[in-house]
């Protein structure tokens, strides 16, 4: 049995979730704060990150080798392609949504979704940063109609839960979601990954948690 340690609100956590979710593998949840200093959680995830799992073999942290585990460990229904090509692009997409977009806008989330501020040269360098990014992004989304083709795929836990917070973030920051507005038009691929089981679990226990905070 796998322990999924973190919380609901973590879109991190969430794009394991959903992965776990998709593979019916049995899983239980168990609510771990990033930061903690617990030799317990270190000893896990060294730098107290989450997500990480608990499995009979052992801890694991990082989001992108938790997933490449869950594939490999239950590779039915398969959320890599065959083709190793194929699968390459898929995890290409992968680190390209985590590094190149989340991880740019996520400079803004303390103004965007805390109450905190961001400098204005902050929020200059990020937007132009993120312009450059999503122009490359472009070039490589499908919406056809998943991100990497007529299948859905692990990249598309990672797009499902973190495209909308790009959008979201960039929207209150500068009065318009940049995804949008460089034409990458990613609503109705959310609306239809919404449908999933494995969405409509993963946004419930969000809004649950959101509201407890």
């Amino acid at each position: 049995m796998i322990t999924l340690c973190g919380f609901s609100i973590s879109n991190y956590y969430n794009v394991v979730k959903m992965a776990l979710l998709e593979k019916g593998v049995p899983f239980v949840e168990e609510m771990v704060m990033t930061g903690s200093k617990d030799d317990a959680v270190l000893n896990c995830s060294p730098l107290g990150k989450i997500p990480f799992i608990r499995t009979t073999e052992g801890a694991m942290c990082e989001s992108h080798a938790i997933l490449e585990y869950i594939e490999a460990a239950h590779p039915s229904p398969a959320l890599l392609p065959s083709d190793p090509f194929a699968a390459a692009k898929v995890r290409e997409l992968i680190m390209y949504i985590d590094l190149h977009l989340e991880l740019v806008a996520r400079e803004l989330y303390t103004q965007a979704f805390f109450g905190g501020t961001v400098s204005e040269s902050a929020q200059a360098r990020v937007r132009k940063q993120l312009e450059k990014n999503i122009a490359g992004f472009k070039r490589l989304v499908k919406f056809a109609p998943y991100v990497a083709g007529h299948a859905f795929t692990l990249a598309d836990c990672v797009a499902f839960n973190n495209l909308p917070l790009v959008g979201m973030a960039t929207r209150a920051i500068y009065g318009e979601d940049l995804l949008v507005g460089a034409g990458v038009d990613y609503k109705p691929y959310v609306a239809l990954v919404g449908q999933r089981a494995s969405a409509q679990k993963v946004v419930a226990d969000r809004k649950a948690a959101t509201k407890k905070t």
